[in-house]
């Protein structure tokens, strides 16, 4: 288990938020919600014996299950990018289209939570799915598969330690912005503290798809978070694979967030590295040309509670390749997104909300530049 201050906030991610390959992408909810599965998972780390609040319990292990159910409707106006706004398709003469209406039910996932007193403390498993299968099935998929030991240890599937996860913009699209990093690998992570407000972290994770190497990756990240202010920076090393050329993967995030006043939310991150696009939202390739291909990337958003229901916000991301990735016919070295959203807390567990994403990128060779509208609107019901 976590260190229980910073444990809800990574279930609550893993829970309600995304936005890996590309497919694992992000879609946090409002804050308020956010707020409402920290309190409950809050409750599972605290029920003792005899004590359920929401909870049942074979033998002495208390469970709980989590999920929604979200139902997506989407239109694009001049490139079809599927169920999951994937901006690397804009361009591609097989995407064109004078409009396309779309709807999809995969983003619906289900979690279990576990928690076991032992003698060398307690035990937390989580076990998540969602329906998010490849060729645009409506298949189960693994999300997170992990056991967490005392207050230190975390073994199994989980979001990268690289992947900046308190400032991780929020969208109603699955992806979420480019320029920011994301990934689930299995790991093997400790987990401490200093004082209160402050943690760091190590871990040995498996690569990312794309990466094509057998390699470990080595991660280590620090953070202040005293609710008000966030601060935190990670670092990686591995290897990377491409056309019988290995190069070393290295980068770095630097993240933070500030809620300058009464439901107010400012945040920004940055990534640098060489090979790094595996571990990106734009999948750029990590090794052109017997090169590693650096990349640097950058999410900014702003969000703001309207009242006790609304919420609104914005997001810009921008990946910058040195070397340029192919995708189909056209090949990209920039690519740019703007999301803006709102979402409505119709019920305690109702969410509607809407979202006009736009994304551009560039075609390398000729210089050309492609860009595509969408717009989405979604129900999802927590519970």
């Amino acid at each position: 288990m976590i260190v229980k201050r910073k444990r809800a906030p990574l279930l609550v991610a893993s829970a309600l938020s995304v936005t890996s390959t590309l497919a694992f992408a992000q879609d946090a909810e409002t804050q308020a919600e956010l707020d409402a599965l920290r309190a409950r998972i809050e409750a599972l780390e605290s029920t003792g014996p005899g004590t359920t609040p929401g909870e049942f319990k074979i033998g002495n292990t208390t469970l709980d299950v989590y999920g929604y159910v979200k139902a997506d409707f989407f239109y694009d106006f001049e490139f079809d990018q599927g169920d999951t706004a994937f901006v690397n398709v804009i361009g591609e003469p097989s995407a064109a289209t004078d409009g396309t209406f779309g709807a999809t039910v995969r983003q619906s996932r289900v979690g279990l939570l576990t928690t076991t007193p032992s003698a060398i403390g307690d035990i937390g498993g989580q076990l998540e799915v969602d329906l998010f299968a490849s060729n645009g099935t409506a298949e189960f998929r693994l999300r997170h598969a992990n056991i967490r030991i005392g207050d230190n240890w975390l073994i199994g599937q989980y979001w990268t330690n690289f992947q900046p996860l308190d400032t991780y913009p929020t969208s109603v699209e699955f992806n979420g912005p480019v320029g920011i990093a994301f990934a689930r690998v299995p790991q093997v992570r400790y987990t401490n503290s200093f004082g209160a407000n402050t943690s760091f972290a190590v871990s040995v994770e498996e690569n990312v798809s794309g990466s094509n190497s057998d390699d470990p990756v080595l991660t280590a990240s620090a953070e202040y978070n005293d609710g008000t202010y966030i601060a935190r920076a990670a670092a990686l090393y591995g290897k990377a694979e491409g056309g019988g050329v290995e190069v070393d993967q290295t980068g770095f995030t630097l993240s933070g967030s500030v809620r300058p006043w009464q439901g107010g939310l400012f945040q920004v991150n940055y990534v640098n590295g060489e090979a790094l696009g595996p571990y990106l939202i734009g999948l750029g390739d990590p090794v052109v040309g017997g090169r590693a291909n650096d990349v640097d990337g950058y999410t900014i958003e702003f969000r703001q509670d309207l009242g006790e229901k609304w919420n609104v916000g914005i997001a810009y991301g921008k990946e910058d390749y040195e070397l340029p990735t192919s995708t189909g016919t056209l090949s990209f070295t920039e690519l740019e997104t703007i999301h803006v959203n709102a979402f409505y807390k119709a019920t305690e567990n109702l969410t509607l909300s809407a979202e006009y994403i736009y994304g551009e990128r560039n075609d390398e060779p000729t210089g050309r530049t492609f860009d595509g509208n969408r717009v989405q609107v979604a129900a999802q019901l927590n519970f």
